[in-house]
């Protein structure tokens, strides 16, 4: 267990420095892509985290979105959803929360004070080696950042926890009966 956990660390980023990557050249988005297939086919499967992913996906996308038109970041080009390379990176963290990150879910505290660091931390990165830029700059726009993410992982960590809860029932649900 502990090798697909440190696995799973090394696998995300791999992908997050590939979708940094990915802003400049398309083609390095078929990484992220390798990396979720190999997550799926090694570490975990779909039936047991693809509803998770999926979700971290959509949701996530769709807060960049929303951040995106409220202008706390923008991309060259009139851009009025976030490109392709920051959704899978989403995706990616969806593939961490059961895994290198599980130890988050344990108090909800635990995860905001990880979120807190981590995520604004990531459009630090994607400014400095990707397309996008934090308009308000670095310092204000922490200041907007820095309180989302302190409620984005612990929910984030609740949608994990309900859909391995979930898979579970559903796991003993397809047992057969005991005589």
């Amino acid at each position: 267990m502990a090798v697909k956990t440190g696995a799973n660390a090394v696998l995300f980023v791999l992908g997050a420095l590939t979708c940094l990557l990915a802003s400049a050249n398309p083609w390095w988005l078929l990484a992220p892509v390798a990396i979720l297939l190999v997550h799926f086919s090694w570490i975990s499967s779909w039936a047991r985290e693809g509803k998770l992913v999926v979700s971290v996906l959509l949701a996530g996308s769709a807060l960049d979105s929303f951040l995106l038109q409220l202008g706390v970041f923008e991309f060259p080009g009139d851009a009025t959803l976030i490109p392709a390379w920051l959704a899978l990176l989403w995706a990616l963290l969806g593939t961490t929360l059961n895994h290198c990150l599980a130890w988050t879910a344990k108090r909800w505290w635990l995860a905001s004070l990880v979120g807190l660091v981590i995520g604004p931390c990531a459009y630090l990165l994607a400014q400095a080696w990707a397309d996008l830029s934090l308009v308000h700059g670095p310092q204000t726009s922490l200041l907007i950042l820095i309180p989302i993410w302190a409620a984005v992982l612990p929910l984030l960590q609740g949608f994990a926890n309900l859909y391995q809860e979930q898979y579970r029932l559903r796991q003993l649900g397809r047992r057969p009966p005991k005589n």
